[in-house]
Protein backbone atom coordinates (compact mmCIF):
# COMPACT_ATOMS: atom_id res chain seq x y z
CA UNK A 1 0.00 0.00 0.00
CA UNK A 2 1.42 3.42 -0.94
CA UNK A 3 2.72 5.76 1.70
CA UNK A 4 0.43 8.29 3.33
CA UNK A 5 2.75 11.32 3.49
CA UNK A 6 2.61 14.09 6.10
CA UNK A 7 4.92 16.63 7.70
CA UNK A 8 4.07 15.37 11.20
CA UNK A 9 2.41 12.28 12.63
CA UNK A 10 1.13 12.51 16.20
CA UNK A 11 0.48 9.22 17.98
CA UNK A 12 -2.38 9.61 20.44
CA UNK A 13 -5.29 11.99 20.93
CA UNK A 14 -5.11 12.47 24.68
CA UNK A 15 -4.06 15.73 26.32
CA UNK A 16 -0.46 15.44 25.05
CA UNK A 17 -1.46 14.79 21.44
CA UNK A 18 -4.09 17.52 21.55
CA UNK A 19 -1.62 20.06 22.88
CA UNK A 20 0.96 19.05 20.26
CA UNK A 21 -1.62 19.56 17.50
CA UNK A 22 -2.54 23.00 18.83
CA UNK A 23 1.15 23.97 18.97
CA UNK A 24 1.60 22.94 15.35
CA UNK A 25 -1.42 24.92 14.24
CA UNK A 26 -0.15 27.98 16.12
CA UNK A 27 3.14 27.63 14.24
CA UNK A 28 1.33 27.49 10.89
CA UNK A 29 1.94 23.76 10.41
CA UNK A 30 -1.31 22.16 9.26
CA UNK A 31 0.01 19.07 7.50
CA UNK A 32 -0.29 16.67 10.41
CA UNK A 33 -2.38 13.66 11.31
CA UNK A 34 -3.26 12.25 14.73
CA UNK A 35 -3.44 8.47 15.03
CA UNK A 36 -5.77 7.32 17.81
CA UNK A 37 -6.21 3.64 18.61
CA UNK A 38 -9.68 4.17 20.15
CA UNK A 39 -12.87 5.59 18.65
CA UNK A 40 -12.80 8.86 20.61
CA UNK A 41 -10.40 11.48 21.92
CA UNK A 42 -9.47 11.96 25.56
CA UNK A 43 -6.87 9.34 26.45
CA UNK A 44 -6.91 8.78 30.21
CA UNK A 45 -10.25 10.53 30.63
CA UNK A 46 -11.86 8.50 27.88
CA UNK A 47 -10.59 5.18 29.25
CA UNK A 48 -10.90 5.68 33.00
CA UNK A 49 -14.62 5.61 33.80
CA UNK A 50 -14.60 3.66 37.04
CA UNK A 51 -16.89 4.87 39.86
CA UNK A 52 -15.39 7.83 41.72
CA UNK A 53 -12.82 8.80 39.08
CA UNK A 54 -11.76 12.43 39.50
CA UNK A 55 -8.73 14.70 39.23
CA UNK A 56 -6.39 14.72 42.21
CA UNK A 57 -5.37 18.36 41.90
CA UNK A 58 -7.79 21.31 41.90
CA UNK A 59 -9.68 21.78 38.64
CA UNK A 60 -8.38 25.32 38.06
CA UNK A 61 -4.90 23.85 37.56
CA UNK A 62 -6.00 20.86 35.50
CA UNK A 63 -6.49 22.70 32.23
CA UNK A 64 -4.45 24.30 29.51
CA UNK A 65 -3.28 27.83 30.30
CA UNK A 66 -4.46 28.94 26.85
CA UNK A 67 -7.90 27.29 27.08
CA UNK A 68 -9.23 27.86 30.56
CA UNK A 69 -12.67 26.78 31.67
CA UNK A 70 -14.43 29.23 33.97
CA UNK A 71 -17.31 27.06 35.17
CA UNK A 72 -15.85 23.93 36.78
CA UNK A 73 -18.63 22.47 38.88
CA UNK A 74 -16.41 21.10 41.65
CA UNK A 75 -13.04 22.01 43.17
CA UNK A 76 -11.87 18.52 42.10
CA UNK A 77 -13.59 17.78 38.81
CA UNK A 78 -15.14 14.37 38.18
CA UNK A 79 -13.91 12.39 35.21
CA UNK A 80 -16.96 13.08 33.04
CA UNK A 81 -16.49 16.83 33.36
CA UNK A 82 -12.81 16.56 32.38
CA UNK A 83 -13.83 14.51 29.34
CA UNK A 84 -16.31 17.26 28.39
CA UNK A 85 -13.46 19.77 28.64
CA UNK A 86 -11.29 17.64 26.33
CA UNK A 87 -14.09 17.47 23.76
CA UNK A 88 -14.61 21.22 23.94
CA UNK A 89 -10.91 21.95 23.34
CA UNK A 90 -10.74 19.55 20.40
CA UNK A 91 -13.77 21.17 18.79
CA UNK A 92 -12.65 24.72 19.58
CA UNK A 93 -9.34 24.18 17.77
CA UNK A 94 -10.78 22.14 14.89
CA UNK A 95 -8.73 19.03 15.57
CA UNK A 96 -11.22 16.26 14.79
CA UNK A 97 -10.57 16.54 11.08
CA UNK A 98 -6.94 15.62 11.79
CA UNK A 99 -7.74 12.50 13.86
CA UNK A 100 -7.87 8.98 12.47
CA UNK A 101 -9.74 6.87 14.96
CA UNK A 102 -9.39 3.12 15.47
CA UNK A 103 -5.84 3.38 14.17
CA UNK A 104 -3.28 1.70 16.38
CA UNK A 105 0.43 2.21 15.73
CA UNK A 106 2.35 -1.06 15.89
CA UNK A 107 5.77 -0.05 14.57
CA UNK A 108 7.83 2.99 13.55
CA UNK A 109 11.21 3.13 11.83
CA UNK A 110 13.45 6.01 10.76
CA UNK A 111 14.49 6.03 7.10
CA UNK A 112 18.07 7.29 7.18
CA UNK A 113 18.17 8.05 3.45
CA UNK A 114 14.96 10.11 3.25
CA UNK A 115 15.02 11.38 6.85
CA UNK A 116 11.44 10.29 7.38
CA UNK A 117 9.62 8.08 9.86
CA UNK A 118 7.71 5.11 8.46
CA UNK A 119 4.79 4.48 10.80
CA UNK A 120 2.87 1.23 10.47
CA UNK A 121 -0.61 0.62 11.83
CA UNK A 122 -2.47 -2.48 12.90
CA UNK A 123 -4.62 -2.17 9.78
CA UNK A 124 -1.58 -2.66 7.54
CA UNK A 125 -1.26 0.96 6.43
CA UNK A 126 2.10 2.75 6.33
CA UNK A 127 2.35 6.48 6.87
CA UNK A 128 5.41 8.61 6.16
CA UNK A 129 6.22 11.62 8.32
CA UNK A 130 9.15 14.00 8.51
CA UNK A 131 8.57 14.36 12.25
CA UNK A 132 7.01 11.96 14.73
CA UNK A 133 5.47 13.06 18.02
CA UNK A 134 4.69 10.02 20.13
CA UNK A 135 2.14 11.30 22.64
CA UNK A 136 1.61 7.89 24.22
CA UNK A 137 0.90 9.28 27.69
CA UNK A 138 1.55 7.81 31.12
CA UNK A 139 -1.59 5.86 31.97
CA UNK A 140 -2.37 4.15 28.68
CA UNK A 141 -1.33 0.54 29.20
CA UNK A 142 -2.93 -1.54 31.94
CA UNK A 143 -0.70 -3.53 34.27
CA UNK A 144 -2.08 -6.93 35.18
CA UNK A 145 -0.88 -8.64 38.34
CA UNK A 146 1.55 -11.53 38.13
CA UNK A 147 -0.60 -13.87 40.19
CA UNK A 148 -1.11 -17.55 39.54
CA UNK A 149 -4.57 -18.29 38.15
CA UNK A 150 -5.60 -14.73 37.33
CA UNK A 151 -6.58 -15.79 33.82
CA UNK A 152 -8.63 -18.72 35.13
CA UNK A 153 -11.14 -16.78 37.21
CA UNK A 154 -14.60 -17.87 36.07
CA UNK A 155 -16.50 -14.81 37.24
CA UNK A 156 -16.31 -11.25 35.92
CA UNK A 157 -12.85 -9.63 35.74
CA UNK A 158 -12.52 -5.86 35.26
CA UNK A 159 -9.38 -3.77 35.10
CA UNK A 160 -10.08 -0.21 36.20
CA UNK A 161 -8.60 1.12 32.94
CA UNK A 162 -11.26 -0.82 31.02
CA UNK A 163 -14.32 -0.39 33.20
CA UNK A 164 -17.45 -2.24 32.17
CA UNK A 165 -20.32 0.22 32.59
CA UNK A 166 -22.88 -2.51 31.90
CA UNK A 167 -21.82 -4.74 34.77
CA UNK A 168 -23.86 -4.11 37.92
CA UNK A 169 -22.01 -4.77 41.18
CA UNK A 170 -25.13 -4.44 43.34
CA UNK A 171 -25.35 -7.31 45.82
CA UNK A 172 -22.20 -9.03 44.58
CA UNK A 173 -19.19 -10.37 46.40
CA UNK A 174 -16.32 -8.31 45.02
CA UNK A 175 -12.54 -8.34 45.41
CA UNK A 176 -10.32 -5.38 44.58
CA UNK A 177 -6.62 -6.08 44.13
CA UNK A 178 -4.54 -2.95 44.67
CA UNK A 179 -4.58 0.04 46.99
CA UNK A 180 -3.10 2.81 44.87
CA UNK A 181 -4.63 6.14 43.90
CA UNK A 182 -7.27 4.49 41.70
CA UNK A 183 -8.42 2.18 44.47
CA UNK A 184 -8.69 5.12 46.86
CA UNK A 185 -11.32 6.66 44.57
CA UNK A 186 -13.05 3.40 43.64
CA UNK A 187 -13.40 1.54 46.94
CA UNK A 188 -15.65 4.02 48.81
CA UNK A 189 -18.01 4.19 45.82
CA UNK A 190 -18.55 0.48 45.24
CA UNK A 191 -18.62 -0.39 48.97
CA UNK A 192 -22.05 1.25 49.14
CA UNK A 193 -23.66 -1.26 46.78
CA UNK A 194 -21.86 -4.59 47.06
CA UNK A 195 -22.76 -7.39 49.46
CA UNK A 196 -19.15 -7.88 50.48
CA UNK A 197 -15.91 -6.18 49.45
CA UNK A 198 -12.45 -7.65 50.01
CA UNK A 199 -9.60 -5.21 49.34
CA UNK A 200 -6.20 -6.88 48.87
CA UNK A 201 -3.37 -4.62 49.97
CA UNK A 202 0.30 -5.19 49.22
CA UNK A 203 1.56 -1.67 50.02
CA UNK A 204 -0.50 0.83 52.04
CA UNK A 205 -0.98 4.35 50.71
CA UNK A 206 -0.83 7.71 52.42
CA UNK A 207 -4.11 9.63 52.21
CA UNK A 208 -4.86 13.25 53.07
CA UNK A 209 -8.27 14.98 53.19
CA UNK A 210 -9.65 16.23 49.91
CA UNK A 211 -11.17 19.73 50.25
CA UNK A 212 -13.73 19.04 47.55
CA UNK A 213 -16.91 21.11 47.37
CA UNK A 214 -19.19 22.38 44.68
CA UNK A 215 -18.05 25.67 43.20
CA UNK A 216 -20.77 28.22 44.01
CA UNK A 217 -22.62 29.60 40.96
CA UNK A 218 -21.56 33.13 41.97
CA UNK A 219 -17.89 32.15 41.77
CA UNK A 220 -18.39 30.50 38.40
CA UNK A 221 -20.10 33.64 37.08
CA UNK A 222 -17.26 35.77 38.45
CA UNK A 223 -14.61 33.64 36.74
CA UNK A 224 -16.54 33.86 33.47
CA UNK A 225 -17.06 37.63 33.62
CA UNK A 226 -13.67 38.53 35.08
CA UNK A 227 -10.83 36.41 33.66
CA UNK A 228 -8.18 38.01 35.93
CA UNK A 229 -10.00 36.51 38.93
CA UNK A 230 -9.77 33.07 37.31
CA UNK A 231 -6.10 33.58 36.57
CA UNK A 232 -5.43 34.69 40.15
CA UNK A 233 -7.14 31.60 41.57
CA UNK A 234 -5.17 29.35 39.24
CA UNK A 235 -1.90 31.08 40.11
CA UNK A 236 -2.50 30.85 43.87
CA UNK A 237 -3.42 27.16 43.82
CA UNK A 238 -0.58 26.33 41.44
CA UNK A 239 1.97 28.14 43.58
CA UNK A 240 0.87 26.28 46.70
CA UNK A 241 1.19 22.87 45.05
CA UNK A 242 4.47 23.82 43.38
CA UNK A 243 6.07 24.99 46.60
CA UNK A 244 4.99 21.93 48.55
CA UNK A 245 6.23 19.48 45.90
CA UNK A 246 9.41 21.37 44.97
CA UNK A 247 10.60 22.06 48.49
CA UNK A 248 9.30 18.95 50.22
CA UNK A 249 9.95 16.25 47.60
CA UNK A 250 12.27 17.49 44.86
CA UNK A 251 14.57 19.24 47.37
CA UNK A 252 13.80 16.96 50.28
CA UNK A 253 17.34 16.87 51.68
CA UNK A 254 17.21 20.60 52.34
CA UNK A 255 13.75 20.82 53.91
CA UNK A 256 12.72 17.35 55.17
CA UNK A 257 10.41 18.82 57.80
CA UNK A 258 7.85 19.83 55.14
CA UNK A 259 7.12 16.21 54.20
CA UNK A 260 7.05 15.20 57.84
CA UNK A 261 4.45 17.89 58.49
CA UNK A 262 2.18 16.58 55.74
CA UNK A 263 2.65 13.05 57.06
CA UNK A 264 1.42 14.21 60.47
CA UNK A 265 -1.70 15.59 58.76
CA UNK A 266 -2.28 12.20 57.11
CA UNK A 267 -1.74 10.37 60.41
CA UNK A 268 -4.34 12.53 62.15
CA UNK A 269 -6.71 11.88 59.26
CA UNK A 270 -6.22 8.13 59.73
CA UNK A 271 -6.82 8.35 63.48
CA UNK A 272 -10.06 10.26 63.00
CA UNK A 273 -11.39 7.83 60.40
CA UNK A 274 -10.34 4.49 61.90
CA UNK A 275 -10.88 4.01 65.66
CA UNK A 276 -9.52 0.44 65.73
CA UNK A 277 -5.75 0.64 66.44
CA UNK A 278 -5.02 -2.75 64.80
CA UNK A 279 -6.80 -1.74 61.59
CA UNK A 280 -4.97 1.59 61.68
CA UNK A 281 -1.67 -0.24 61.97
CA UNK A 282 -2.40 -2.29 58.87
CA UNK A 283 -3.48 0.75 56.87
CA UNK A 284 -0.60 2.99 57.90
CA UNK A 285 2.36 3.05 55.46
CA UNK A 286 5.81 2.45 56.91
CA UNK A 287 7.52 4.60 54.27
CA UNK A 288 7.70 8.40 54.26
CA UNK A 289 4.89 10.47 52.80
CA UNK A 290 5.59 11.29 49.14
CA UNK A 291 7.76 8.25 48.35
CA UNK A 292 4.96 6.97 46.17
CA UNK A 293 2.03 8.85 44.76
CA UNK A 294 -0.20 9.90 47.69
CA UNK A 295 -3.97 10.24 47.42
CA UNK A 296 -6.74 12.54 48.53
CA UNK A 297 -9.96 11.18 50.00
CA UNK A 298 -12.43 12.01 52.72
CA UNK A 299 -13.79 8.47 53.05
CA UNK A 300 -11.27 5.86 51.84
CA UNK A 301 -9.90 4.86 55.24
CA UNK A 302 -13.35 5.14 56.85
CA UNK A 303 -14.69 2.62 54.32
CA UNK A 304 -12.71 -0.16 56.02
CA UNK A 305 -14.82 0.30 59.16
CA UNK A 306 -17.93 -0.84 57.28
CA UNK A 307 -19.30 -4.27 58.17
CA UNK A 308 -19.23 -5.41 54.53
CA UNK A 309 -15.61 -4.39 53.83
CA UNK A 310 -12.51 -6.40 54.73
CA UNK A 311 -8.87 -5.35 54.34
CA UNK A 312 -6.78 -8.36 53.33
CA UNK A 313 -3.04 -8.00 53.89
CA UNK A 314 -2.06 -11.66 53.58
CA UNK A 315 -0.24 -12.36 50.33
CA UNK A 316 -2.33 -13.90 47.55
CA UNK A 317 -1.33 -17.50 46.88
CA UNK A 318 -3.46 -18.02 43.79
CA UNK A 319 -6.71 -17.02 42.14
CA UNK A 320 -9.22 -19.85 41.84
CA UNK A 321 -12.15 -20.07 39.40
CA UNK A 322 -14.53 -18.71 42.05
CA UNK A 323 -12.36 -17.03 44.64
CA UNK A 324 -8.96 -15.98 45.97
CA UNK A 325 -6.71 -18.08 48.19
CA UNK A 326 -4.16 -16.35 50.43
CA UNK A 327 -0.96 -17.83 51.83
CA UNK A 328 -2.67 -18.59 55.15
CA UNK A 329 -4.89 -21.07 53.30
CA UNK A 330 -8.08 -19.01 53.52
CA UNK A 331 -10.30 -18.93 50.42
CA UNK A 332 -12.68 -16.01 49.89
CA UNK A 333 -15.32 -16.67 47.24
CA UNK A 334 -16.22 -13.78 44.95
CA UNK A 335 -18.41 -12.95 41.95
CA UNK A 336 -16.34 -10.12 40.45
CA UNK A 337 -12.60 -9.50 40.46
CA UNK A 338 -11.47 -5.88 40.03
CA UNK A 339 -7.84 -5.23 39.14
CA UNK A 340 -6.81 -1.80 40.43
CA UNK A 341 -3.22 -2.69 39.67
CA UNK A 342 -2.18 0.43 37.82
CA UNK A 343 -0.32 0.95 34.61
CA UNK A 344 2.84 -0.09 32.87
CA UNK A 345 5.33 2.75 32.84
CA UNK A 346 9.04 2.78 32.06
CA UNK A 347 8.86 -0.92 31.40
CA UNK A 348 10.26 -2.46 28.24
CA UNK A 349 6.97 -2.59 26.33
CA UNK A 350 5.23 0.44 27.79
CA UNK A 351 7.10 3.54 26.57
CA UNK A 352 6.20 4.25 23.86
CA UNK A 353 4.29 0.95 23.70
CA UNK A 354 5.45 -0.16 20.24
CA UNK A 355 8.80 -0.91 18.54
CA UNK A 356 10.49 2.34 17.55
CA UNK A 357 13.73 2.02 15.58
CA UNK A 358 16.08 4.92 14.98
CA UNK A 359 19.44 5.19 13.27
CA UNK A 360 21.16 1.88 12.65
CA UNK A 361 17.87 0.07 13.26
CA UNK A 362 18.30 0.38 17.03
CA UNK A 363 15.07 -0.11 18.98
CA UNK A 364 14.54 2.66 21.53
CA UNK A 365 13.58 0.11 24.16
CA UNK A 366 16.93 -1.67 23.73
CA UNK A 367 18.78 1.64 23.70
CA UNK A 368 17.36 2.41 27.14
CA UNK A 369 18.35 -1.04 28.40
CA UNK A 370 21.93 -0.38 27.32
CA UNK A 371 22.14 3.31 28.28
CA UNK A 372 19.69 3.67 31.17
CA UNK A 373 16.58 5.79 30.87
CA UNK A 374 17.53 9.21 29.59
CA UNK A 375 16.23 11.83 27.18
CA UNK A 376 17.35 15.36 26.42
CA UNK A 377 15.04 17.83 28.19
CA UNK A 378 12.73 14.87 28.82
CA UNK A 379 11.61 14.57 25.19
CA UNK A 380 14.36 13.66 22.65
CA UNK A 381 16.91 10.85 22.44
CA UNK A 382 20.18 10.93 20.54
CA UNK A 383 20.15 8.52 17.61
CA UNK A 384 16.42 9.01 17.12
CA UNK A 385 16.14 12.18 15.01
CA UNK A 386 12.91 14.00 14.24
CA UNK A 387 11.29 12.23 17.20
CA UNK A 388 9.63 13.70 20.27
CA UNK A 389 8.36 11.51 23.11
CA UNK A 390 5.65 12.58 25.55
CA UNK A 391 6.43 11.38 28.09
CA UNK A 392 10.07 10.33 28.18
CA UNK A 393 12.54 9.95 31.04
CA UNK A 394 13.00 13.08 33.17
CA UNK A 395 9.75 14.67 32.05
CA UNK A 396 7.86 14.96 35.34
CA UNK A 397 8.09 18.27 37.13
CA UNK A 398 6.24 19.20 40.27
CA UNK A 399 2.53 19.05 39.70
CA UNK A 400 0.08 19.20 36.76
CA UNK A 401 0.34 16.84 33.77
CA UNK A 402 -1.01 19.60 31.56
CA UNK A 403 1.73 22.01 32.61
CA UNK A 404 4.30 19.37 31.70
CA UNK A 405 2.59 18.76 28.38
CA UNK A 406 2.61 22.46 27.51
CA UNK A 407 6.37 22.60 28.10
CA UNK A 408 7.12 19.43 26.16
CA UNK A 409 5.03 20.36 23.14
CA UNK A 410 6.59 23.83 23.08
CA UNK A 411 9.99 22.14 22.88
CA UNK A 412 8.88 19.98 19.94
CA UNK A 413 7.29 22.92 18.13
CA UNK A 414 10.47 25.01 18.44
CA UNK A 415 12.66 22.26 16.96
CA UNK A 416 10.27 21.49 14.10
CA UNK A 417 9.87 25.17 13.22
CA UNK A 418 13.65 25.67 13.44
CA UNK A 419 14.27 22.77 11.04
CA UNK A 420 11.65 23.98 8.56
CA UNK A 421 13.01 27.55 8.59
CA UNK A 422 16.47 26.24 7.76
CA UNK A 423 15.35 23.80 5.07
CA UNK A 424 16.52 20.88 7.19
CA UNK A 425 15.08 17.38 6.94
CA UNK A 426 16.96 16.02 9.95
CA UNK A 427 16.99 17.34 13.51
CA UNK A 428 18.83 15.11 15.97
CA UNK A 429 19.85 15.99 19.51
CA UNK A 430 23.61 16.06 19.90
CA UNK A 431 25.09 13.36 22.17
CA UNK A 432 27.04 15.89 24.26
CA UNK A 433 23.84 17.91 24.92
CA UNK A 434 22.01 14.79 26.09
CA UNK A 435 24.91 13.71 28.31
CA UNK A 436 25.05 17.17 29.87
CA UNK A 437 21.32 17.10 30.63
CA UNK A 438 21.48 13.55 32.00
CA UNK A 439 24.31 14.46 34.40
CA UNK A 440 22.29 17.45 35.58
CA UNK A 441 19.25 15.27 36.22
CA UNK A 442 21.21 12.50 37.91
CA UNK A 443 22.89 14.98 40.25
CA UNK A 444 19.54 16.60 41.02
CA UNK A 445 18.01 13.27 41.96
CA UNK A 446 20.33 13.03 44.96
CA UNK A 447 18.36 15.85 46.61
CA UNK A 448 14.99 14.19 46.13
CA UNK A 449 12.97 12.18 48.60
CA UNK A 450 12.89 9.09 46.37
CA UNK A 451 16.47 8.02 47.10
CA UNK A 452 16.07 8.50 50.83
CA UNK A 453 16.19 5.27 52.92
CA UNK A 454 12.76 6.24 54.30
CA UNK A 455 11.27 5.19 50.94
CA UNK A 456 12.33 1.57 51.36
CA UNK A 457 9.36 -0.73 50.90
CA UNK A 458 7.19 1.88 49.18
CA UNK A 459 7.06 -0.06 45.89
CA UNK A 460 6.98 3.26 44.08
CA UNK A 461 6.70 3.54 40.31
CA UNK A 462 8.92 6.62 40.49
CA UNK A 463 11.94 4.29 40.57
CA UNK A 464 13.08 2.46 37.44
CA UNK A 465 14.75 -0.95 37.21
CA UNK A 466 18.09 0.65 38.17
CA UNK A 467 16.62 2.20 41.30
CA UNK A 468 16.73 5.75 39.96
CA UNK A 469 13.72 8.12 39.85
CA UNK A 470 14.13 8.52 36.11
CA UNK A 471 10.62 9.82 35.42
CA UNK A 472 11.30 12.79 37.70
CA UNK A 473 12.76 16.07 36.50
CA UNK A 474 14.24 17.54 39.71
CA UNK A 475 13.34 21.10 38.80
CA UNK A 476 10.35 23.36 39.14
CA UNK A 477 7.72 23.53 36.42
CA UNK A 478 8.70 27.21 36.02
CA UNK A 479 12.26 26.15 35.18
CA UNK A 480 11.01 23.47 32.78
CA UNK A 481 8.80 26.00 31.01
CA UNK A 482 11.65 28.51 30.81
CA UNK A 483 13.94 25.85 29.36
CA UNK A 484 11.32 24.78 26.81
CA UNK A 485 11.29 28.32 25.48
CA UNK A 486 15.06 28.94 25.66
CA UNK A 487 17.05 25.72 25.31
CA UNK A 488 19.80 26.20 22.69
CA UNK A 489 18.51 25.15 19.31
CA UNK A 490 22.14 24.38 18.46
CA UNK A 491 21.77 21.36 20.73
CA UNK A 492 20.13 19.80 17.69
CA UNK A 493 22.14 18.90 14.64
CA UNK A 494 20.41 19.89 11.39
CA UNK A 495 20.94 18.18 8.04
CA UNK A 496 19.31 18.24 4.63
CA UNK A 497 18.73 15.06 2.65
Amino acid sequence: MSDDVHEVVIVGAGFAGICAAIRLKDAGIDDFVMLERADDVGGTWRDNRYPGVAVDIPSVTYQFSFAQKSDWRRVFARGAEVKDYVDDVVDRYGLREHVRFNTEVVDAEFDEDDHRWRVRTAGGRTLSARFLISAHGVFSKAKRPDIDGVEDFAGKTIHTLHWDDDHDLTGERVAVIGTGATSVQLVPEIAKKVERLDVYQRTPIWVVPRPDVRVPPAVRRLFGALPPARWAARAAVSAGIEIAMLLGVTNHTRLPFLVKGIRKLAERHLERQVPDPELRRRLRPQYEFGCKRPALSNDYWRTFTRDNVDLVTEKIQRILPHGIETVDGQVREIDTLILATGFQFLEYDSVPGYPLRGEGGVDLRDWWVDNRYQAYEGISVTGFPNLFLIPAPHFATSWSWLVMVESQTRHAQRVISHALRNGATYAGVRPDAQRRFYREMDTGHEKTLFLNPSCAGSNTYYLDRDGRPSIVRPQSSVTARWRANRFPLDDYELRAS
